[in-house]
């Protein structure tokens, strides 16, 4: 039975082969790219399963191919792992806002590379795996079997992750969940990253489903532990 396939767009060729052995070693398959033009190229001839991504490109760098992925349909939902010899949250926050799942600072351990990359399959594969199920509330409607999010009748665009998380939020409604949890359940428990990442995507979906996001009337924020999706909103008519 094949295994998945994972595209790696890296330019330094040493941590190209490190990454590409391991990730055999693994079992999966890897095909690997020095350059964003050429991942593009590619890309739109073959689909893989995940994407990693390294910002600091020659020519067209991560985030600009991390945009492009998103802006294709094939490819828009792709899972993303950027790779980042940058620790500011800035560059994180960033990656994370332009659709990527996930993001490892270099350096960074062959074993934490794995856990996050089997982490991310893992949450696909479950997803993948429920029975078929409409989850509505207002004007709000989730189609977990097609993976759609639709607000007021209109299709949203919402990478893996966004996704997961307005489920599970809609699925809880009225109920705080705290971002640990959040990342638990989410992310996975393989999962290395900071509370930070889960209140970049929780940003991210109030730009998408709140008339104001300033002032949002779905999901709502609980200072100190989480947030809510508030089961007593009311649509505007």
């Amino acid at each position: 039975m094949s295994r998945e396939l994972i595209f790696v767009v890296e330019d330094e060729k040493h941590i190209l082969q490190l990454i590409k052995y391991n990730l055999e070693a693994a079992g999966y398959r890897v095909t690997t790219f020095e350059s964003g033009e050429s991942f593009l190229n590619e890309v739109k001839n073959t689909v893989p399963d995940l994407i990693m991504l390294d910002i600091m490109l020659p020519g067209m760098d991560g985030y600009e191919v991390c945009r492009q992925v998103k802006q294709f349909p094939s490819t828009k939902n792709l899972p993303v792992i950027m790779l980042t010899a940058k620790g500011d949250e800035f560059d994180k926050v960033l990656g994370l806002e332009l659709g990527a799942d996930d993001y490892i600072t270099k350096p960074f351990s062959v074993r934490e590379l794995l856990a996050r990359i089997k982490a991310l399959f893992r949450r696909i594969n479950t997803s993948s795996a429920e029975d078929s199920e409409i989850v509505k509330h207002d004007g709000i409607i989730i189609d977990t079997t097609r993976r759609e999010v639709y607000k007021d009748g209109e299709l949203i665009d919402m990478p893996l992750k966004e996704f997961e998380l307005i489920k599970m939020l809609v699925k809880n409604k009225g109920k705080v969940l705290s971002r640990d949890i959040l990342l638990e359940k989410i992310w996975g428990f393989d999962y290395y990253g900071e509370t930070r990442t889960v209140d970049v995507h929780i940003r991210y979906l109030r730009q998408k489903i709140e008339s104001d996001p300033s002032a949002p009337q779905y999901i709502e924020t609980v200072r100190g532990i989480g947030y809510r999706f508030n089961d007593k909103a009311r649509q505007v008519v």
